[in-house]
């Protein structure tokens, strides 16, 4: 369940950023979300493999791992309608009550 309020941050701050003509990387950091490294690129990777943001390059590196560069971090439509119609997310929207609001 954890994963799926991070993802919800990441969608929600990604959203919200829309209004802004710059995006401060940071404000989807790892710190900033307060999860691991590497939890935090499995996730960015599972968000931009599924459509769900871009701007993002996944890359592959030895054994297996990868690393992940922000360009410029965007929600695509696929994200908004992800962030809206799915009832996992709302649920987990609900169970992170008071999601600091960062930007």
């Amino acid at each position: 369940m954890e994963q799926f309020k991070i993802i919800y941050k990441i969608l929600k701050i990604l959203c919200t950023s829309m209004e802004y003509e710059e995006f401060d990387n940071t404000w989807i950091s790892a710190e900033a979300l307060g999860v691991s490294v590497a939890m935090w690129e499995a996730i960015m990777k599972m968000l931009v493999d599924n459509d769900y943001i871009e701007g993002v390059i996944a890359t592959e590196e030895m054994y297996g791992n990868f690393g992940i560069k922000l360009i410029r971090p965007r929600i695509t439509l696929k994200g908004l309608e992800y962030l809206e119609d799915n009832s996992m997310m709302k649920k987990a929207a609900n169970l992170a009550k008071g999601i600091a609001d960062i930007i």
